[in-house]
């Protein structure tokens, strides 16, 4: 079983789509290179993105300054250079997810607490991770080793849209599926009929499907459906969290028990505890979460964008 976007269509082959496919096809000969080799292609790529200004980077150390308050400036800089060298990092890590052989990515993994997993199996079962930058590792981990289907955000190219697709599916055990981020429909049935299905609230996706709720101290737009999709399908909700390990070591994934009394039916209680959970996460390894993403970009009525007053402060300090 998969999705209409893991399906190769003969319009991919299009010549408009050519380069696009060379550069992936460049991409994916050099994540055959040694892992310490990637490892370090990664932080060179991490270093060049920091040694130049960029909307991204501001939005990065923003985002670090709200949330590590009690740090020096020195510090809050420091934990920028690490998670931009990250970020590089990541870029190779898609091709190792995506591409390397099962039995070579499975030397890299060291696991924890998988009898969560199974402590659930037919049963819908939501895994509630978030956005590190080791998402694409984490994702095919977990795949590969329990039946997990998968979400992406549909890309305006369909040559990248398929590559993604299929790079998530392939590490999956059996009849593994794909569900573009939207596909509610499709995600509830999927729950409901004891699929288990990787989620990710931690992003600001506005006030459509969601609510303030506090992280690290700051009201932030949180998600709500984590809660109602394990309300309306019984499904249980498992989080689990994926760290790059010091030097060519791999990456540990743990398992954690599915949570306790939830959902509550109140929806900010709810909210707020998974934004606990995201937080503790964030803590484990910091430089290593996408701070890239403007995680505050919707505010309570009355209040400034936070983004804006640090381009505003940039400007002053050229001037």
């Amino acid at each position: 079983m998969t999705s209409k976007a893991t399906q190769f269509r003969a319009q991919l082959l299009h010549p408009r789509h050519w380069l696009l496919w060379l550069a992936f096809g460049l991409w994916r000969m050099i994540s055959l290179l040694p892992y310490g080799v990637l490892l370090q292609l990664g932080k060179g790529i991490g270093l060049l993105v920091h040694s130049f200004p960029s909307r991204r980077k501001t939005i990065a150390l923003r985002n670090i300054q709200l949330c590590f308050p009690n740090l020096s400036d020195q510090e809050h800089r420091a934990m920028l250079r690490s998670n931009l060298i990250n970020v590089g990092t990541a870029l190779m890590e898609v091709g190792i997810a995506w591409w390397w052989p099962k039995k070579r990515f499975s030397k890299l993994l060291q696991f924890e607490g998988l009898e969560h997993l199974e402590a659930h199996k037919g049963r819908g079962l939501m895994l509630l991770g978030i956005h590190y930058t080791t998402l694409e590792i984490g994702a095919a981990a977990i795949s590969s080793v329990f039946q997990m289907d998968g979400m992406y955000r549909a890309h305006g190219n369909p040559v990248y849209d398929f590559l993604q697709a299929r790079g998530r599916l392939d590490k999956g055990i059996g009849n593994g599926v794909v569900y573009e981020r939207r596909d509610v429909r499709g995600t509830m049935k999927a729950l409901k009929s004891g699929r288990s299905l990787w989620y990710g609230p931690d992003q600001d996706y506005g006030l459509g499907q969601g609510l303030f709720a506090p992280f690290f101290g700051i009201q932030a737009a949180t998600v709500y459906a984590t809660a109602r999709f394990a309300e309306k399908t019984g499904a249980a909700v498992v989080p689990f969290s994926h760290i790059r390990l010091p030097g060519s070591q791999g990456y540990k994934i743990t398992v954690y028990p599915a949570l306790e009394d939830f959902p509550t039916g109140d929806d900010l209680a709810d909210a707020t505890r998974v934004n606990k959970i995201i937080e503790e996460f964030i803590l484990l390894q910091p430089d290593q979460y996408l701070w890239v993403h403007r995680r505050f970009k919707n505010r309570p009525e009355g209040e400034a964008d936070v983004y804006q007053v640090a381009r505003k402060k940039r400007s002053e300090r050229k001037k």
